[in-house]
């Protein structure tokens, strides 16, 4: 990677641009990097070709077809603005060298390794083809090699516009040696093309050499239109029959993409793919990865005093990738983004991982991105003590919010065996999922956001709710209700459109307030999809309620305030923290204006959270989003787990306070210099007490469920959550 050149612009939509990975005749090709810390390769396109309203009319098209490519072998479309000035398109950056420099350097892969990639790389551009493009540049530049599997890269956008603006000027689209031959000969490049090159490129990476020669463009054209394949030194039968059926002459000769499957022998795996690699060739990917990773810093950007505009500063290089224990942690599976704190390993000393398992791209990424951030601030000020008997480093793991692809996480995360302990997953269909997988390898995994009143029986009790329970939420919201003067009869709307988290919180307020309180209720529950609130609202009114609990989410929230305002009802309004965000605000408008919340998590504001809120404003230039905190305490307390395990320097680095605050029942420590075992970990979980910025964390011995309550209260104060302190609990 090069670095930016004076005229490159600073940033590029979300992405602050790192350096250049490579130009060509249509753009620059850049590294990014988003504010919470995810890369991506930004392509942008060069002025003469923004200019041409029939190329930007393609680029748009193309760009759409490619966010439909849906495959874990190749790399995903992250963003693209088809209207900018300069258009551009960014996928997600793979920390993996293509599949040319590993041969260049090694020399050509086993057969296994090699029935691997063209199993994997023919799935990829089954992909490709179903969202109605071809890749039409298939060779060993454009696949990136991890240690668990292939990516393609490139597919369609470039191309795909390439293709009429390049043929009809006679010039060839792809790279001479891995063109199929009606290409060669100026004809359409379709789907049979893509697999006629990408049997050349498996003829390269079994015999370190295209199956057509080198030399002089004009030569290696005519062979491939003339000559058979050169596939000596493929011995393998199978592996030659499948080579010969995707090098045909002619199109119609050779399989589809899809249809490859077939073709494969068994022992070439359909899925996950890891050690499909020999151990050279791992060492050797690592190796390159690791060089391709040294990166500028991500501060480096100075004010042009000329413009007033922002300009790349004097690179500062670091690399964040980095080998631990011989083992690089690379690949990213087929469900996950990867990526390493910034921190550095201690030379000579122990290096312990800390997963985070979170919902970075889906319905949750807000919560998810908040909790990772939080992690590597902990990590971070642990790692900057002296006197630690370790230090830490951060994995994390992506689901996209998906119930099938957390429970793939858990799967990866459990194989890796310096992963001590899992902070997530984010939400709880997610968290329900994962739990089996964790379970069974007695991994500690504990949750910050998950707050459902129970999940599938565990065996080994290495998993631990860090928050208050949906069911627990419903005291301090009882409580903040009958604390209100003139407060006689409670209507509770359940609105099921708010799923588990809104039937657990109102069904449980209904029975506590009629349980244990002189308070009357009138409880109503709505079908999902419920937007006519007015009847409903009526409903409550009439029935003498003098305070309105909404258990839902933030439409039906929104719809709730709508109608109580229209009615002119002022007296208490309370909903569970599910419902804020921007969207209850923006849909509210001025009737949102006194809803109170109670929340699992605190502020930015609050007294105990002012020295973490300075550090993550240094950190990462932003204010705490909520669960970020939640999420920070939560690696305080494995790391103040783990310190008690081993011995050394009290593990209160990593708490609130920069002074350290609380004490832990340590159990008896490990010796030597191995990590803690997983079970043993999840021992010291269970038995430490730790204070932490939201709230105290101590586990009941039988259930090692959260003691205590310890919610949170906000309110609506001129269109903004105003933080009110911690929320009221029930005396007796």
């Amino acid at each position: 990677m090069d670095d930016l050149r004076p005229g490159d612009p600073a940033r590029i939509g979300e992405y602050r641009l790192l350096g250049r990975l490579g130009a060509g005749g249509m753009g620059v090709v850049y590294l990014g990097r988003t504010d919470a810390g995810a890369l991506a390769a930004v392509k942008v396109i060069l002025p003469e070709h923004a200019g041409d309203e029939d190329f930007r009319a393609r680029f748009r098209r193309e760009a759409e077809a490619a966010r439909r490519v849906d495959s874990p072998w190749a790399v995903p479309v992250t963003g693209a603005d088809t209207e900018a000035e300069r258009p551009w398109l960014a996928t997600e950056f793979v920390p993996g060298p293509p599949l040319s420099d590993v041969v260049a350097r090694r020399g050509p892969l086993p057969v296994r390794s090699v029935m691997v990639l063209g199993r994997l790389l023919s799935r990829a551009l089954a992909a490709v083809h179903g969202a109605g493009l071809v890749h039409r540049d298939v060779k060993p530049g454009n696949v990136l090699l991890t240690v668990d599997g292939p990516r393609l890269i490139d597919f369609g956008i470039a191309r795909a516009t390439d293709a009429t603006a390049l043929t009809a000027t006679g010039v060839l689209v792809g790279t001479p040696g891995f063109l199929a031959p009606e290409q060669v000969a100026g004809g359409t490049a379709g789907p049979e093309g893509d697999v006629f090159s990408l049997g050349c490129l498996l003829a390269y990476a079994a015999t370190g050499r295209p199956p057509f020669g080198s030399g002089a463009v004009e030569a290696v054209l005519h062979r491939t239109v003339h000559a058979a394949p050169d596939l000596d030194g493929v011995d393998d039968a199978s592996l030659r029959a499948l080579l010969e059926r995707c090098l045909a002459k002619e199109p119609g000769g050779r399989p589809s993409a899809a249809g490859l499957d077939a073709l494969m022998p068994r022992d070439a795996p359909a899925g996950a793919a890891a050690g499909w690699l020999p151990e050279d060739v791992v060492r050797l990917v690592a190796d390159l990865s690791v060089a391709l990773l040294v990166l500028p810093g991500i501060d480096a950007t100075v004010p042009d005093a000329r413009s007033g505009a922002s300009r790349p500063g004097p690179p500062r290089r670091r690399a964040l990738l980095f080998a631990a224990g011989g083992a690089v942690l690379l690949g990213t599976g087929a469900f996950a983004a990867l990526r390493i704190a910034r921190d550095e390993p201690a030379p000579g000393g122990r290096n312990w991982t800390i997963g985070v398992h979170a919902d970075l791209t889906g319905p949750g990424a807000a919560a998810g991105r908040a909790q990772e951030r939080g992690v590597r601030l902990a990590v971070d000020r642990f790692n900057a003590r002296d006197g630690q008997p370790f230090r830490l480093a951060v994995k994390v793991l992506d689901d996209r919010g998906d119930a099938g692809r957390s429970a793939r996480v858990a799967a990866e995360f459990t194989r890796d065996p310096d992963v001590l302990a899992v902070i997530g997953p984010t939400g709880d269909a997610a968290t329900g999922a994962a739990l089996p997988g964790y379970d069974e390898a007695a991994l500690p995994v504990l949750t910050v956001s998950a707050l459902q009143v129970s999940f599938p029986a565990r065996a080994n009790g290495s998993f631990f709710q860090t928050g208050p329970s949906y069911v627990t939420l419903s005291d301090p919201v009882v409580s903040r209700v009958l604390s209100r003067p003139g407060v006689k009869r409670l209507g509770i709307l359940i609105d099921r459109s708010g799923g588990q988290a809104a039937y657990q919180t109102g069904y449980t307020a209904n029975l506590m307030v009629r349980g244990l309180t002189d308070t009357t209720t009138h409880p109503r529950v709505v079908p999902p999809g419920t937007t006519a609130f007015g009847p409903v609202v009526a409903d409550l009114l009439a029935h003498r309620g003098d305070a309105v609990v909404y258990a839902g989410d933030a439409a039906g929230a929104a719809g709730v305030a709508r109608a109580l305002a229209a009615r002119s009802f002022t007296g208490p309004r309370l909903a569970q923290h599910t419902v804020m965000g921007t969207e209850f605000l923006e849909r509210a408008g001025a009737s949102a204006e006194g809803w109170e919340f109670v929340a699992p998590f605190t502020h930015a504001t609050a007294p105990a959270a002012r020295a973490f809120a300075a550090a993550h404003r240094r950190r990462f230039d932003a204010e705490p989003a909520a669960w970020s905190a939640e999420a920070y305490d939560a690696a305080g307390l494995v790391a103040r787990a783990l310190v008690g395990l081993v011995g050394g320097a009290d593990g209160a680095g990593a708490s609130a306070a920069p002074s350290g605050a609380g004490g832990s029942a340590r159990p008896a420590r490990e010796s030597g210099t191995a990590p803690p075992t997983r079970s043993a970990l999840t021992a010291a979980v269970a038995a430490t007490r730790y204070e932490g910025i939201s709230r105290s964390y101590e586990f009941d011995k039988d259930d090692q469920g959260l003691v205590g309550h310890h919610a949170h209260l906000y309110r609506v104060e001129d269109r903004r959550y105003r933080y009110l302190g911690p929320a009221p609990e029930r005396k007796g």
